[in-house]
């Protein structure tokens, strides 16, 4: 048998060997800390397409200016150019000849699925930190500066789902494909 061989037999039965010893202990393992109801209550903020799961509250691009220059222009610029690559969220084209720019713009499908990434994951630096009247507002300065949403149109629950978002018919959905 090669040395190779053997070194995968006995790392195999190694692992084995280490996960029935874990998995017959009656210990607990004691990671983390028990999630309260109130946290769990924090996790449960899915805006959907169809217009469900929206906090109330409203906004304009041009009350979203100030917080988005304030929270968002030090990794998106100041008009959504980015610093890098990854931080671009204006322009792009789907069906440009080489890689597509995948921006706010180009890619996303849905007006709720950038309000539910803002309110989640904005600002990098302090997610879930911007109240709901800041998210919408942010929300309409980025679809502003897309030129999706005219700069006093009042974003909320009930008009945000109904914006058409450009690549809305040509968006793929794969979340089903393993």
């Amino acid at each position: 048998m090669s040395t190779l061989k053997k070194c995968c037999c006995v790392c195999t039965i190694s692992v084995i060997a280490c996960w029935s010893y874990i998995s017959s202990s009656q210990e607990p393992v004691g990671l983390g800390t028990p999630v309260t109801e109130e946290q769990l209550a924090e996790f449960d903020l899915i805006a959907e397409p169809d217009g469900g799961g929206f906090p109330s509250g409203s906004g304009t691009a041009r009350q979203g200016k100030a917080v988005y220059e304030a929270r968002c222009a030090a990794c998106h610029a100041l008009n959504g150019e980015g610093v890098s690559g990854n931080t671009v969220i204006v322009g792009g084209d789907m069906n440009s000849e080489g890689t597509p720019l995948r921006t706010v713009g180009s890619y996303w499908p849905y007006a709720s699925t950038v309000f539910d990434f803002v309110r989640r994951a904005m600002p990098a630096d302090a997610p879930k930190s911007l109240s709901d009247e800041e998210v919408y507002q942010v929300v309409a300065y980025v679809l502003f500066l897309n030129g999706i949403v005219g700069e006093d149109e009042i974003l909320n629950a009930e008009t945000l789902p109904n914006v058409e978002m450009p690549n809305a018919d040509g968006f793929i959905d794969r979340s089903h494909i393993l």
